[in-house]
């Protein structure tokens, strides 16, 4: 196996294991919305709501297409 294939994989498993997690977490999605916010704002980068929807959508869409 190329090492590009595994870093892709490693990545990938990573992406969709934090996915499951977020949505698979027992507290209410727009309290699990803030905490993500306020790390990724911790880290740089500012999400605004409607962003913050879209990538949760889009989390949602690939997990469906597993």
């Amino acid at each position: 196996m190329k090492p590009l294939h595994v870093i892709c994989a490693v990545v990938g498993g990573a992406i969709a294991g934090a996915a499951v997690g977020l949505l698979c977490a027992p507290e209410k999605g727009s309290e699990t919305r803030r905490k993500i916010a306020r790390v990724l704002r911790e880290k740089g980068i500012c999400l605004k709501k409607d962003k913050m929807e879209e990538l949760v959508d889009e989390i949602e869409e690939q997990l469906e297409n597993i």
